[in-house]
């Protein structure tokens, strides 16, 4: 795994386990008061992440984590959407669009990942395929991975 992308984060003891991916949702009330809270507060509302490691230290109590909070490292998950074939290329770069709004749309939701925004820059990292069914409103579209693009 890739040194750079591995963010060091705290998780709850009973799944720090190498392997499993979860969905960061942000900070609750219970965040505001806590010393050690700049460490778990450091990833994306809404992404998903990967435990790839887990690191030696104590574990630390919080109030939302019965057995307490372990030091991991985590690796943000590539966002499965669905991308307009002209712009389905592998390392192109692009600021997403929500362009559906059917809701009614079997490929809505990748369509519409909730990871992403509207405007936000993104890279495609790989073309998986051709989408799973036909665009109703004819576009042509492929499903891809997409990565943000970091900010600087």
């Amino acid at each position: 795994m890739d040194e750079v992308n591995k963010i060091v984060t705290l998780c709850g003891k009973d799944w720090a386990k190498v392997g499993v991916e979860f969905t960061y949702l942000g900070s609750v009330a219970e965040c505001n008061s806590c010393k050690i809270k700049r460490t778990c507060l450091r990833l994306r509302d809404g992404a998903k992440y990967k435990i790839v490691g887990l690191r030696d230290g104590a574990t630390q109590e919080c109030s939302l984590h019965d057995e307490g909070v372990v030091a991991v490292e985590v690796v943000e998950l590539p966002i499965l959407s669905l991308v307009d074939s002209k712009m389905a290329v592998e390392g192109a770069r692009l600021h997403f669009e929500n362009k559906c709004r059917d809701l009614e749309c079997s490929m809505y939701n990748l369509c519409n990942p909730v990871e992403l925004r509207s405007g936000e820059a993104v890279v495609v990292e790989r073309v998986i395929g051709d989408a799973p069914e036909k665009c109703s409103r004819g576009f042509t579209l492929k499903v891809t991975e997409l990565k943000r693009e970091e900010s600087e």
